[in-house]
């Protein structure tokens, strides 16, 4: 896992604009009108293939550079580690001040730290934190996608547990496997999940229940992405197809995409600043694919 950000070189011009596009934990305004140049590039080396990954999403401190990382083991029992990137006075202490990452002065990061670590069941397709808006007794709270749905807390002392095991079809000897999820960014207690068996599951995680779930596509479901507001989504699949919903009114989607030769879709992303564009990956494909919704399904694409 390498980790790799913008710093102010010797020599780089500067600008009043530089200074908020990057981080103010990193560089403050003294720093980038000196010119101080500091290493750029952090290296967490795991004991096994790293997988699924995600930032913490808490703007506070306790958040900041915080990453859960999962393992990719062809076994049934995998692992996730929480990482977080130490600046200097924290790497040579004993122990590290919960609330203390400040990189500021001379006090700069160093590398990553093993928080804690926690065993997953078979390799996670997806992992989350939850939304900064989520808040669970000052407690952060991670989901991960494999065979189940799971919540997990991590709590201030970085002790995990799980919360629970989210499952729609409990009469079934055998589970389809979650191939992705996504959190609703404007309502926290939605998660909507899909799978290989052509469904798509939306979820009230509060009551650990499922609100409903559909028929998305013709074959497998490899993504769903929630888009900047609370009831729109867009899923994508083996049929080639990207698919958007509607919460409010999930008897019918719309197909704003199908690749050439029904080539299966990956990946779909929503722009969180312009919910107008959307994009997706092909299988075996080095391009992505960006879409305008307001074109319809004759969308033209920049690739």
């Amino acid at each position: 896992l390498i980790l790799n950000y913008k710093t102010m070189e010797q020599n780089e011009s500067y600008s009043e604009g530089d200074v908020g596009r990057v981080d103010d934990s990193i560089v403050d305004d003294s720093q980038a009108a000196a010119g101080t140049k500091r290493k750029d590039i952090y290296t967490y080396q795991a004991p096994w293939t790293t997988y699924a990954m995600a930032w913490c999403r808490r703007e506070d401190s306790k958040g900041r550079f915080k990453i859960a990382v999962g393992s990719y083991i062809e076994e049934y029992t995998n692992q996730f580690h929480i990482i977080q990137l130490q600046s200097q006075s924290q790497s040579t202490s004993a122990s590290i001040e919960s609330d203390v990452v400040d990189f500021k002065d001379t006090d700069y990061p160093v590398n990553f730290k093993k928080l804690c670590q926690f065993d997953h069941p078979y390799p996670a397709t997806k992992v989350m934190w939850a939304p900064t808006k989520h808040n669970l007794s000052q407690k952060d709270l991670i989901a991960t996608t494999g065979d189940y749905l799971r919540l997990w807390s991590v709590d201030n002392d970085n002790n995990v547990e799980m919360l629970g095991v989210l499952n729609n079809n409990k009469h079934a000897e055998y589970c389809a496997p979650l191939t992705s999820f996504d959190w609703n960014e404007v309502d926290p207690s939605i998660v909507g999940s899909c799978s290989i068996d052509t469904t798509c599951t939306i979820w009230d995680v509060a009551a650990m229940a499922p609100r409903t779930q559909l028929i998305a596509h013709d074959k497998e479901v490899y993504d769903l992405a929630f888009a900047c507001g609370k009831d729109i989504f867009g899923t994508v699949g083996a049929d080639g197809s990207l698919r958007l919903f509607d919460l409010r009114s999930l008897e019918h989607s719309t197909i704003l995409y199908e690749s050439p030769n029904l080539t299966p879709l990956l990946r779909i992303i929503w722009n969180k600043q312009d919910p107008n564009f959307l994009a997706t990956i092909h299988t075996e494909s080095k391009k992505a694919i960006v879409l305008d919704i307001r074109c319809g399904p004759k969308a033209p694409s920049l690739r």
